[in-house]
């Protein structure tokens, strides 16, 4: 294995692993650290792990848990992949985990990088943006767990970490990897450990990929790891597919802008029922009927729970962040594991905590990096007769269900 990856939940990781596979590595993610080792084929490893939004010192223990699994695979690289929307709070582990990473690798002009142009996310003046508003002003700032209030990188990632953050600005990104060379270690001259680089263009992205040729630590988005994959030699190519036929269902606890819209598109077309989340919190819903209605239904039935902001937000005053998140997602893992038990072989999953209760729920452990549905999101094979597609929120076009299904069928 060549580059070791951890990502931060199941979603990015798949990103990530799309992103490397498309580059030409053989790339598989596995869902929390392995007990054994890898495959001596697979050149780039991603240890998905469900640490988002858990406290900082769980967030440390299991990403160094997952550098030391890495490491004993040979890679002499490695990437610390979080959402390209930096989803965390002013208390959040990712400033946290790059510091563990780094003092672990003795790492210094260490990259810090969200940007992914391909679904929108840019870096301009230390600033993310989604599209061509402040990430602060995108519908993030009402994440029901991370919400984004401010978008500069700077500001929201100082109270993370113990270092001081630094920037290398768009233009010097723009003359290309010798200029970004240059200015990383300036900034690391200047006492800057952590450092902001901006991103407009997947050029940009691939001068930054060039320049970090030597560095033993990255962090960012999925999208800073286009130009990775040349740095090992590798070439862009077809990823291999076989299709799976069969049942195919569609699950989503996001409550996004992007996956509000997916769900209105695919009710209007196909079979879907809405989960209220009191029914869920209070134990009024029957797992086993929800399956059951699911299996029996034509084209691609959803099941979803996916309310507005203001909804969310009274749920969570009456039961609790905690208790409201944490039912929601034993809820679709039990869902999930139901109607995999009926005879399901394409599960379609939307929202970063969703997917990742969804696999824990089927009890995946490696996953096949298959051909991308859209921007961020791979087709993936679970099992000889189980594909899966996990879904970020805020990723996909408006038919998503409908096109996830027909990928995974290999149509």
């Amino acid at each position: 294995m060549k580059l070791g990856c951890i990502g931060d939940d199941f979603t990015g990781s798949s990103d990530l692993a799309n992103t490397l596979a498309k580059g030409g590595m053989r790339a598989t993610q596995y869902t929390g650290v392995p007990e054994g080792p890898a495959e001596a084929s697979v050149e780039a490893g991603v240890v998905a792990l469900k640490s988002r939004s858990v406290p900082v010192a769980d967030a440390v223990a299991m990403s160094l848990e997952a550098l030391e699994w890495l490491k004993a695979q040979g890679c002499t690289q490695f990437f610390f992949k979080y959402c390209s929307t930096f989803d965390s709070t002013a208390d959040g582990n990712i400033g946290p985990v790059a510091d563990a990473l780094a003092d672990a690798l003795n790492a210094h002009k260490v990259i810090v990088c969200p940007a992914f142009p391909g679904t929108g996310r840019s870096v301009f003046q230390g600033h993310l943006f989604v599209n061509d508003t402040l990430l602060s002003e995108s519908g993030m700032q009402n994440h029901p767990l991370t919400p984004m209030t401010d978008s500069d990188l700077r500001r929201w990632l100082a109270p993370q970490t113990r270092h001081s953050v630094g920037h290398v600005a768009a233009g010097d990104v723009f003359e290309g990897d010798a200029a970004i060379r240059t200015a990383l270690e300036g900034e690391h001259k200047a006492g800057h450990r952590l450092i902001v680089v901006d991103a407009i263009r997947d050029a940009d992205l691939r001068a930054i990929g060039k320049a970090s040729h030597d560095l033993p630590l990255i962090t960012g988005g999925s999208g800073v790891a286009l130009g990775l994959p040349a740095n090992f030699g590798c070439t862009p190519g077809p990823v291999a597919w076989t299709g799976q036929s069969g049942k195919a269902v569609a699950l989503s606890g996001s409550c996004s802008i992007a996956t509000r819209a997916q769900v209105a598109y695919h009710a209007a077309r196909h079979p879907a029922r809405e989960i209220v989340a009191e029914d869920v919190i209070e134990g009024r819903l029957n797992v086993d009927n929800l399956a059951a209605w699911l299996l029996d239904q034509d084209g691609v039935p959803l099941v979803y729970s996916s309310a507005d902001p203001e909804e969310i937000r009274r749920v969570q005053d009456t039961y609790g962040r905690e208790r409201s998140s944490a039912a929601i997602e034993a809820f679709f893992a039990d869902v999930a594991a139901k109607v995999r038990a009926g005879g399901a072989t394409r599960i379609i999953t939307a929202g970063g905590e969703t997917s990742g209760a969804v696999v824990e729920g089927l009890r995946l452990d490696t996953l096949d990096i298959g051909p991308e549905i859209d921007p961020g999101v791979p087709a993936l094979r679970a099992a000889p007769d189980l594909v899966v597609a996990l879904k970020s929120g805020n990723f996909g076009t408006d038919d998503f269900f409908e096109k996830a299904s027909r990928i995974l069928a290999g149509l």
